[in-house]
């Protein structure tokens, strides 16, 4: 919620937590998170070719693989992906400023372990990526289970704000523990939180009998699945759904 400026009112001091919890301690990229999330994923959801949440597919690995497996490996591997990204967009100042908080935050976490834990250098570095590694999978089924195979929409005929956010946002329900690891804004008030980004997650919560009344009256889509029957359905139609996406004209909505 840092980067949504929805933890804090002041301005300060949300751009503080904002670094705190996405470079420090969760080891990614601000500015990467910024570009990919707030820039185009939220304003533009379910727009082919911007917020179309392709970037999570992995067409080359198995659909055991990816939706059990490789997901372990996150943890590892998204401190490596932010800094090249940063790279690449030639932004190499914000790159070593991310790598340097990153480190910092990793070296705080593994001294932490060390000394409240009593364990060596290489147990504190297993200990903290394996515990990392245990919600990555639910982490990777969210984000693809809430937009990917809901109605897509060309850049030219995209619809009205309320109409692409109903349509392509889907809150998940029956999972409380998943609301509390990640937050009501990315579960259960996934809608809501596309449609008040800067919200709280605790308002997220309050507002959504409120949100589902109004577009329901209003003829509009409200989109509600339980994680389990989304898991059977990405499992079940892994292929049509993350590798062999179909041509912008098969999806619903687009005109």
């Amino acid at each position: 919620m840092g980067a949504h400026n929805g933890l804090c009112r002041s301005k300060g001091w949300n751009i503080f937590w904002r670094y705190f919890f996405s470079e420090f301690c969760s080891l990614f990229s601000v500015e990467v998170g910024m570009d990919i999330h707030i820039k185009v994923h939220h304003p533009h959801t379910n727009v082919i070719g911007l917020g179309d949440s392709s970037s999570w597919r992995v067409p080359q690995l198995p659909r055991y693989v990816y939706m059990f497996f490789a997901p372990l490996f996150l943890p590892c591997l998204s401190p490596l992906i932010s800094v090249k990204r940063l790279f690449q967009a030639g932004k190499i100042k914000s790159a070593v400023k991310c790598a340097f908080i990153m480190f910092s935050g990793l070296a705080t976490f593994i001294y932490l372990l060390q000394v409240f834990s009593g364990l060596s250098l290489g147990k504190a570095i297993v200990t903290l990526f394996a515990s990392r590694s245990l919600t990555t999978p639910s982490y990777i089924h969210v984000n693809i289970f809430q937009h990917i195979g809901l109605p897509m929409y060309s850049q030219k005929n995209r619809p009205p704000r309320s109409i692409l956010m109903s349509t392509g946002c889907l809150n998940l329900n029956g999972v409380p523990f998943l609301d509390v690891i990640f937050g009501h804004s990315l579960i259960s008030c996934h809608l809501e939180h596309h449609l008040f980004p800067h919200l709280s997650d605790n308002m997220c919560r309050i507002v959504k009998p409120i949100v589902r009344e109004h577009i329901l009256q209003n003829g509009l889509t409200y989109n509600e699945d339980t994680y389990w029957n989304r898991l059977k359905l990405f499992v079940k139609e892994y292929d049509t759904l993350m590798v062999n996406a179909p041509p912008i004209t098969h999806y619903i909505g687009i005109a």
